[in-house]
């Protein structure tokens, strides 16, 4: 990896079937140790259940209110600056509960591949 500073262009945000929107700040080949996104859901809305295989990933809230569930465990409510931590494997969904939107880092080591995600829901 070379030294520079990555500007991503909010432009290219996109909706996904999870019910979110990505913004890719960080994802390529020539880094496959890490991958970092920016996800929004919108209030009243829950991401569809899911989970990456192979891929560990962290939440790191940055507004909004929210309500993580996470395997077979009671869902917790999250805000800002809460980091979930999400095993590898493990079933994964998060509930915009506030007003606002819900805004988070994505970020997973290794970096996310459309291979890694399994939808959970139909």
């Amino acid at each position: 990896m070379k030294a520079r500073i990555v500007r991503p262009d909010p432009a290219t945000a996109f909706p996904t079937a999870e019910r979110c929107r990505i913004l890719e700040l960080w994802n390529g080949a020539d880094d496959p140790a890490l991958s970092i996104a920016l996800a929004t859901v919108a209030p009243g809305e829950t991401t569809q259940s899911h989970r990456l295989r192979g891929v560990e990933e962290r939440y790191l809230i940055l507004h909004g209110q929210g309500l993580v569930s996470l395997g077979d465990e009671a869902p917790e409510p999250v805000g800002p600056g809460d980091l979930v931590l999400i095993p590898a494997g493990m079933a994964q969904r998060i509930a915009n509960i506030g007003n606002g939107e819900l805004a988070f880092y994505c970020i997973c080591t290794p970096r996310f591949t459309p291979e890694s995600y399994e939808m959970l829901e139909n």
